[in-house]
């Protein structure tokens, strides 16, 4: 019987609002002396997260996204001190007000726990997840955080970590994520169930993949269990 749902963060239940996308780029490069290109954000991320290097032992390193954060910048036109620059962005993405939730994100976490299961926050993240379910008007049972638990996803003590936080067993539990790597296949790993939810279309031949969370419960098979009941 299913418990709990955790749920990556990110581009899974809220997206990066204005001031994180292009536009926000482009004032920032300004109080920086910086003059970019917002037509060169798409490919500036794209080709960054090619070159991205996690830790070789899943530590949670805030310098690696600032470097991330610096690519980008730099291949949007912008030369001179593009790292200050990086350090203040990758500051802003810290903060809960710079986030909008997706649409779907409020409703379906309402009919999970509505249905009875405990729901979780588990985010590769140097943000204070405590701050963003305040702020967005979120209830759940447990947040962490990779800066909090030191190691990031899908190193398994993550996920083992955040069972014991909402007190369930591997196989009672579902990890909800965008992310193959590091959301559905390190939930596997430690036994739990896995969902693939792929906005943009990045996984086009994986089964079960989800291009809008309102399909997760019927996924799971509450649906079922709600019309029995």
């Amino acid at each position: 019987m299913l418990q709990a749902a955790v749920f990556d963060v990110d581009f899974t239940i809220a997206r990066p609002g204005p001031d994180l996308g292009p536009d926000g780029y482009v004032r920032l490069g300004r109080r920086h002396g910086l003059e970019l290109d917002p037509a060169r954000y798409d490919e500036a991320r794209r080709a960054a997260f090619m070159t991205l290097k996690r830790h070789p032992e899943l530590d949670h390193d805030e310098e690696i996204w600032v470097l991330f954060t610096q690519r980008i910048i730099e291949a949007m036109g912008g030369t001179g001190d593009t790292y200050a620059a990086a350090v203040e962005m990758e500051d802003a993405w810290s903060h809960a007000q710079h986030f909008e939730l997706y649409d779907d994100a409020l409703p379906v976490l309402t009919a999970l726990r509505a249905a009875g299961l405990k729901i979780g926050l588990l985010s590769n993240t140097a943000r204070d997840l405590d701050e963003f379910v305040a702020h967005h008007l979120l209830t759940v049972d447990a947040v962490l955080t990779s800066r909090a638990h030191g190691k990031t996803k899908p190193h398994e003590t993550i996920f083992r970590h955040m069972l014991e936080l909402l007190g369930v067993e591997p196989g009672d539990a579902v990890m909800v994520g965008d992310t193959l790597e590091d959301d559905v296949e390190g939930a596997l790993a430690v036994g739990m169930r896995a969902v693939l939810v792929d906005r943009e279309g990045r996984y086009p031949d994986r089964v079960g993949r989800l291009d809008d969370l309102r399909l997760l419960p019927a996924a799971l098979g509450l649906d079922r269990l709600q019309s029995t009941s």
